[in-house]
């Protein structure tokens, strides 16, 4: 079978796969239309919610369009402040977006780095690197994204660690959930670097970085994308959790969590909306990312196919 035909024959196997799942399609239609829809806030939103200029205070606290008292330029109605609810969730997702998804790049990074050191080399690497990677493994990944984060807080000026807001989020989940990645990538290399062509590779004199990251890396990347997919849901989850507990994003630039955290002072008072609809995007972008993984680990299991 030449290598053509064998990449048609995955592709295929793929496709037929990923259509036999209509869960799986579904879910990733929403994925999709919430990420061009956060992306291209500036084109899709209404109004531009963040912005004072666009913003009067006489259409605050306006319910949603279906409503008595909704106005139709609001279709999910208006905040305290009367920015629409519903372009603040386009550009709150997109700040949620890339934090879960730039966290867990970083944490990917990290982690199939160290993984892949640890074992590669074995020995006092594998030993030192792991003992780091079990120390942080017992403490909660909430509670190291809290701790490095409230540490900049306290030590930034309050402006710089606001215009610094989402790449501190992104470093500290990033730091806080590298160790998956290292545990699961090492396992996989310790399989691997007994195989013929490993073995290959080393009597032929190939330099340790070119067969880390040019023939172990590839081999071990299925566990890698499934814990990935999984953990971008948990990223958005913790970004909204520190936004919400005021660690996260600035006012300026709320996320989801940051939006949460604002209209739940005022769900007993009627105005529901605030915080209704960003906990359903929330929620609705980790269901459909969980969904997603969970058929990307089945798909990648050969005992299951």
């Amino acid at each position: 079978m030449t290598a053509s035909s064998l990449r048609n024959r995955i592709r295929s196997e793929f496709l037929y796969s990923f259509l036999g799942s209509p869960v799986t399609v579904a879910s990733s239609l929403v994925i999709i239309v919430i990420v061009l829809a956060c992306v291209f806030a500036p084109l899709v939103a209404p109004h531009t919610p963040f912005d004072p200029a666009t913003i009067s205070i006489l259409d605050n606290n306006l319910p949603p369009a279906w409503s008595d008292k909704g106005n139709t330029r609001f279709l999910l109605g208006t905040d305290m402040q009367g920015r629409d609810i519903f372009s603040a969730l386009l550009y709150g997702g997109r700040i949620s977006l890339l934090v879960g998804l730039g966290a867990v790049a970083l944490s990917v990074i990290l982690g199939s780095i160290v993984g892949l050191l640890a074992g590669y080399y074995g020995g006092w690497t594998d030993a030192i690197l792991m003992r780091i990677a079990e120390i942080q493994f017992a403490f909660p990944p909430i509670l190291i994204a809290l701790l490095f984060n409230g540490i900049l807080k306290t030590a930034l000026p309050a402006d710089t660690f606001a215009k610094a807001a989402i790449p501190i989020l992104i470093a500290a989940i990033g730091l806080a959930g590298w160790v998956q990645f290292a545990r699961v990538v090492r396992a996989s290399v310790m399989v691997e670097r007994g195989k013929d062509y490993i073995t290959a590779c080393q009597a032929i004199g190939l330099p340790a970085p070119r067969i880390l990251f040019r023939h172990l890396l590839p081999n071990v990347l299925g566990p890698v994308l499934v814990i990935a997919m999984l953990q971008v849901a948990v990223a958005i989850v913790t970004e909204a959790t520190l936004s919400f507990l005021g660690l996260g994003t600035p006012l300026t630039e709320p996320s989801l969590g940051a939006l949460i955290q604002a209209g739940s002072q005022f769900l007993f008072s009627g105005i529901w909306w605030v915080v209704i609809f960003p906990g359903a995007l929330l929620m609705i972008m980790v269901i459909a990312f969980n969904l997603v993984a969970d058929w990307l680990r089945d798909y990648l299991n050969p005992k299951l196919r």
